[in-house]
């Protein structure tokens, strides 16, 4: 696969690869990881320090049209700043990054809980999962219906788990699906909704313009059989259906975030409303364990805090182009002041986005920035790239100052 950059990286941000060495990364001013420098942020984290933390987010990879732009940002940036408002409070980081996907699930122009991918049954089936880094404790659901964030249910599965066993001894669930999924989130006091509240304008007409391309097709094909016409059938076929796919999968996947928070927990989150036109009950990547996301904190011979939020199916082998995304963030900690007697403490945060969709967007902020500073970006691959078959990296760095030894 060609590995390219993706044009100008966003004000914030520039094109580099992560470091992969054993060791804990010098925080010395000026150090440069990867081809290109990365960002670096070494504001003080607050006057003692204590609630700081670090969010990167989302809004799927696909493609995003320069008409949306304005309203793609907006839903990352809505995302951040709630995030690090939950981390100012002191929040632990798999409760921030449920906050963070609730905003990117609540966005019409999102393929995640309000406004996803319809079905063949016209019907929105979600996936949602979370992992904590510090417990390792997984939650997710699967062709979830009639809730409006399926990451809370993904969340109190994940929270139910970490209090133990059940009565007699049960294991706690932490992936349910379909209409046990429902039931369980109904009976721990989350909200079901209606489900054409859950369905937009725009999501209904792409079902439906979906649909008559099926239909069509499945019309196409039937005549064709019937004059056995074997080889045509193959070839017409094969190309009206590839049309179709790649109609389809011009939208968007799957959103998510990472999180790093004040005691140096990183958690990750993913939600998606799947493929459009799926069979009613399929359960994406989204929801499996280890697929969608990950999280891992520091401990034994690792240094690195690493968590992980796919989109799409970037990781799939045997396919001729792969399409989707990633989002990365790992942290160490490390000392703020390298050069001189203080050794402040820190949390040194590295990131990146990862995409071979022709865009993704993403955003990320500390608990440094002021509110207003949101760094929101629609990454490209550049001019003359092919989707599924090049690769666009960028990244940064952000130094936490934090008390925590």
């Amino acid at each position: 696969m060609e590995a390219a950059e993706s044009g100008r990286p966003g004000p914030a941000a520039s094109s580099s690869s992560s470091s992969s060495s054993s060791s804990p990364p010098a925080a010395a001013e000026g150090e440069k990881t990867g081809p290109a420098a990365m960002r670096r942020s070494d504001r003080d984290g607050g006057a003692d320090g204590r609630n700081v933390g670090f969010v990167l987010v989302h809004a799927g990879a696909g493609y995003h049209s320069e008409s949306k732009a304005k309203e793609y940002k907006q839903v990352c940036k809505k995302a951040c700043q709630k995030a690090i408002e939950k981390l100012q409070t002191g929040a632990l980081a798999v409760d921030v990054v449920a906050a963070a996907l609730i905003e990117l699930e609540d966005s019409p122009f999102t393929n995640a809980g309000m406004g996803s991918n319809l079905n063949l049954s016209g019907d929105i089936e979600c996936d949602a999962s979370t992992m904590d880094g510090k417990s390792l404790n997984f939650g997710a659901v699967g062709a979830l219906r009639g809730i409006k964030n399926p990451i809370l249910v993904a969340n109190k599965l994940l929270s139910e788990a970490q209090k133990g066993k059940l009565s007699a001894g049960r294991i706690p669930p932490c992936f349910l699906v379909g209409e046990g999924a429902h039931k369980w989130a109904v009976d721990h006091g989350i909200v079901p909704c209606p489900p054409d509240i859950m369905t937009t304008k725009f999501s209904l007409s792409a079902f439906r313009k979906n649909r008559r391309k099926l239909e069509l097709a499945e019309k196409v094909e039937t005549e064709m059989i019937q004059t056995k016409k074997r080889r045509e059938v193959t070839e017409n076929v094969s190309v009206f259906i590839f049309t179709l796919s790649t109609n389809v999968t011009a939208s968007l996947d799957t959103v998510g975030a990472v999180v790093v928070d004040h005691e140096g927990n990183v958690a990750a989150a993913v939600s998606s409303g799947g493929l459009a036109m799926k069979h009613p009950g399929r359960v994406g990547q989204a929801a499996v364990y280890g697929c969608g996301c990950w999280a891992e904190n520091a401990g034994g011979h690792n240094v690195y805090s690493t968590a992980v939020s796919t989109s799409g199916s970037p990781f799939l082998a045997c396919e001729d182009s792969v399409l989707g995304g990633v989002i990365v963030l790992r942290c160490c900690r490390c000392s703020m002041d390298s050069e001189s007697a203080l050794n402040t403490p820190a949390l040194l945060v590295e990131f990146l986005w990862s995409h071979t969709t022709e865009s993704m967007c993403v955003g990320y902020m500390s608990t440094q920035d002021g509110k207003a500073k949101v760094n929101t970006h629609i990454s490209r691959l550049p001019p003359g790239a092919v989707a599924g078959q090049s690769l666009a990296i960028e990244g940064g760095v952000c130094r936490l100052r934090t008390s925590v030894n």
